[in-house]
């Protein structure tokens, strides 16, 4: 309860006087004996006396009262003029404040007041502010500098990159935790692990501090610090003095929130052996490969590809006491389904040199090689190149569709199709009057192989490239999908009478195309 002094105060600012008014301010602001420390209370009296004049309210509301009061009291726009003030009478924590009142309604803040803001936010940051310092490099361009590509914020923000990350170091070093972690994704961004290091270390030092301590003081983890500690771990790897404690601490506890890249690396780690599974010895202690799948399931059932790989690796070392091929084998083609180019890789090696042993593996070969090539893979490019070259589009096919008429092709349906095929997949005449279209196509690849009916003829593999030659495939599928359609004795005949109707067909062509000329 007020005292008997306090009471006079109240009942002569009610009146309206400025001095009781900036009195009670006061009082509020900092608390008394009798009255409790209230800011949103305190502002509201030192605005009234602020309105008659008052110096000392207006700088107080500059100095002592936050953004996050100050924007609870009304209108921001209507109490930024009190910022204002005090930093045109030297406040620079004020203008900090005007500047985030007036960026939280930017769209209504006239002209003046907007470059005023800026004005007062470099001053403020100049000043030695390290909140001013972080919310002007933001204004700089931070953010975007962290969003976009390295190939791209180049030259969007060139000239102002070094002025930028200067004021956020600056911030980081006043202790703002968000500019830390800004300039530590920069530095992870940019490949920089020793400055990635510098800013992120004592973060993680000091999360994992605070949550050893007791329960009632830890807090969990989040998604970032998660991040934040398997990336550590990883910079940590790499520097040139590993701290092997710190690593295999922070990819635990990476991997134990959930992290499966996290999980993968700890995996690794514990197998004490890269992503293509050879051993590193730079690694002190011995692998334990039973833990080391634990957590690569994991990682794996997350949809971690390599992780798949990585289990392969392991079920072929001799050292294992569960070694076996078989499961290696699964793992591999895991890894493969998952989208692991390397896997997909030895998956088509594998494929290719059984191909004298198991019918057709070498359109499974075809398959997973065009699946590593899509991914880069120059070895996978170039063996691929030998085994199912490109096609080239045939000139005597292209001639021959170029005789056929509407008419011409809906007589003889059966013909167009092959022609067609013919043309994208460069096949010779006597591979697009025999080839049996539905068994040819492996929808990745068309396998030619007439060798039942011309026995001088190679069997060859033609892959499938482009969308016009699944199209062209889909529509011979459509054509011969038909009951009668297949065989000698289907409307097509055999091979000498499809040949006779080709030759017919353009020699009639011909002929016709000589009389009109």
């Amino acid at each position: 309860m007020a005292n008997r002094e306090e009471l006079l105060i109240i009942r002569a600012a009610r009146a309206g006087k400025a001095v009781a008014q900036l009195a009670l301010g006061k009082r509020y602001l900092f608390g008394s004996a009798s009255l409790p420390k209230s800011h949103s209370t305190a502002v509201h009296w030192l605005q009234k006396a602020a309105e008659q004049n008052q110096q000392e309210a207006w700088m107080l509301i500059g100095e002592h009262v936050s953004f996050d009061v100050a924007r609870q009291a009304g209108d921001p726009l209507r109490i930024a003029i009190w910022y204002e003030r005090a930093y045109e009478s030297g406040s620079a924590r004020a203008g900090l404040v005007l500047a985030m009142l007036v960026f939280s309604c930017w769209a209504r803040a006239e002209q003046m007041l907007r470059q005023k803001s800026m004005r007062a936010l470099q001053a403020a940051a100049e000043a030695g502010l390290a909140d001013a310092q972080w919310l002007y490099a933001q204004q700089l361009g931070m953010h975007e500098l962290l969003s976009l590509p390295i190939a791209q914020c180049a030259p969007l923000v060139r000239g102002r990159r070094e002025n930028i990350l200067d004021w956020a170091a600056k911030a980081a070093k006043g202790g703002v935790s968000d500019a830390q972690r800004a300039l530590a994704d920069y530095a992870w961004a940019q490949g920089d692990h020793l400055k990635f290091l510098f800013w992120a270390l004592p973060m993680a030092q000091e999360i994992d501090r605070r949550n050893s301590g007791p329960l009632s003081l830890r807090q969990p983890f989040s998604a970032t610090d998660f991040d934040l500690f398997a990336r550590c771990a990883k910079a940590l790897l790499v520097t040139a003095d590993p701290n092997a404690r710190l690593i295999e601490r922070y990819f635990r506890i990476a991997a134990e929130g959930g992290q499966s890249s996290a999980q993968l690396e700890y995996g690794l780690w514990i197998a004490r052996m890269d992503e293509c599974g050879v051993r590193i010895t730079s690694l002190p202690g011995v692998a334990h490969y039973k833990k080391a799948i634990r957590w690569l399931s994991q990682a794996a059932e997350q949809g971690a590809a390599a992780a798949w790989y990585a289990m392969s690796r392991i079920y072929l070392k001799p050292e294992f006491s569960r070694r076996s091929i078989a499961e290696s084998r699964r793992h591999l083609e895991m890894a493969a389904v998952a989208g692991h180019p390397r896997a997909q890789l030895e998956l088509g090696l594998v494929a290719w040199r059984a191909r004298r042993l198991e019918p057709r593996s070498d359109v499974r070969a075809v398959y997973w090689l065009q699946k590593a090539a899509g991914q880069g893979s120059a070895e996978a490019k170039s063996l691929l190149e030998k085994i199912a070259p490109q096609a080239r589009k045939a000139e005597w096919a292209s001639l021959a569709r170029a005789s056929l008429n509407r008419d011409a092709s809906s007589q003889y349906p059966f013909l167009a199709a092959r022609l067609e095929l013919a043309y994208w997949f460069g096949l010779t005449r006597a591979e697009a009057l025999l080839i049996e279209v539905e068994s040819a196509d492996h929808g990745h690849c068309l396998e030619v192989d007439i060798r039942p009916a011309h026995p001088r003829s190679r069997r060859r593999l033609v892959p499938v490239h482009t969308g016009e030659q699944r199209q062209a495939l889909d529509r011979a599928a459509r054509v011969f999908d038909v009951g009668d359609a297949r065989g000698d004795l289907g409307p097509e005949g055999n091979y000498r009478q499809r040949l006779y109707r080709f030759r017919s067909l353009m020699t009639r062509r011909r002929a016709q195309r000589g009389r009109t000329a």
